[in-house]
């Protein structure tokens, strides 16, 4: 063998045993659309916000931003996919608060600190306490005194097991020893419908509730932040109303371990520029919500610490793994 096909063969050879993470750091980014997960049924109000944030995105990352959605599991559907994608850029999924708490609650196969690579926070959550219009429980202590009465009777909807919402239920019932049916949903459409509607007697679910709250439909009895909200100032918060509780579930995007730098700086910066553009301050405003940025590095910092507080709250409560 010649000098110069030795030479081509050792090029050849050194080409095929580069590094994956290597190879697709030196790989332009992206050439086809970007797959994003939301781990909630269409039509609630984080998946019409991230449905616009993609939108939004496109023009910046210069490839569509396609959302697909996997409701269920308490908002813990998208985890799996995060676990087992190609580190490529291509696969993303929103991080809600429950998937810092799932491991803690029941058995899982994926860690969301161990198999993701933390991207952007984008924002929080508003949550409340709904009932019919023309419901009979006009305040949070008829809830309470409902409960007492009639145990057992008195349904209540959330978003799903071992969500925020129904942690805080448990606090405010099961702790007191009051007993509730809960009647798990996946997605804030249906929620707000089966309230509405009279399958369920209460709901307590994210600011997705707004516009029925708005129109009339649904009666806000209390939020669930450390202040009254600007929307409904009206409306106390469970602080307020003598419980020391506050629940505010930031939320961001996320792609699986082990990103390239360069993919990772992309995807930041294009979804960073559509979380500041007008329209998607607009439309977190219709849900109560504020821009509540941290980027890669202090959002990662940021889920360490859920995951820590998530650990410590599943201790105080002995809650057991299903």
């Amino acid at each position: 063998m010649d000098r110069r096909h030795w030479l081509a063969g050792a090029a050849a050879l050194a080409l095929n045993t580069v590094p994956l993470g290597r190879a697709l750091a030196d790989e332009a980014f992206p050439t086809r659309p970007i797959m994003m997960w939301v781990p909630w049924a269409a039509g609630g109000a984080t998946d019409l916000s991230l449905r616009l944030l993609a939108e939004l995105a496109a023009p910046a990352l210069g490839q569509p931003v396609v959302v697909g959605n996997r409701g269920g599991a308490g908002g813990t559907m998208a985890m799996p996919i995060l676990q087992t994608a190609e580190p490529n850029g291509y696969t993303i999924a929103q991080m809600p608060q429950p998937v810092f708490r799932a491991p803690f609650i029941q058995q899982v196969l994926w860690d969301p600190i161990r198999d993701v690579t933390p991207i952007i926070q984008l924002s929080g959550v508003t949550f409340g306490v709904l009932v019919a219009q023309d419901s009979k429980l006009r305040k949070l202590e008829d809830l309470f005194e409902f409960a007492r009465a009639r145990p057992g009777e008195l349904s209540i909807a959330t978003n799903g097991i071992g969500t925020t919402p129904h942690l805080v239920l448990e606090a405010l019932f099961t702790d007191r020893g009051l007993r509730y049916i809960h009647v798990p949903y996946k997605g804030t459409a249906e929620l707000t419908l089966a309230v509405e509607g009279g399958q369920v007697m209460v709901g307590v679910n994210s600011s997705g509730f707004g516009p029925e709250v708005d129109a009339g439909r649904l009666r806000l009895l209390a939020t669930m932040g450390a202040q009254r909200t600007r929307r409904w100032p009206q409306v106390p918060t469970l602080r307020e109303s003598g419980f020391n509780i506050v629940a505010m579930s930031p939320y961001g995007l996320a792609g699986p371990r082990g990103l390239p730098p360069n993919v990772l700086a992309v995807l930041h910066d294009g979804f960073k520029k559509a979380l500041f553009h007008p329209r998607f301050a607009e439309n977190l405003a219709r849900y109560d919500q504020e821009v509540a940025y941290l980027g890669p590095e202090d959002y990662a910092q940021a889920c360490r610490e859920e995951y820590e507080k998530e650990r410590a709250a599943a201790g105080r409560l002995g809650v057991p793994r299903s």
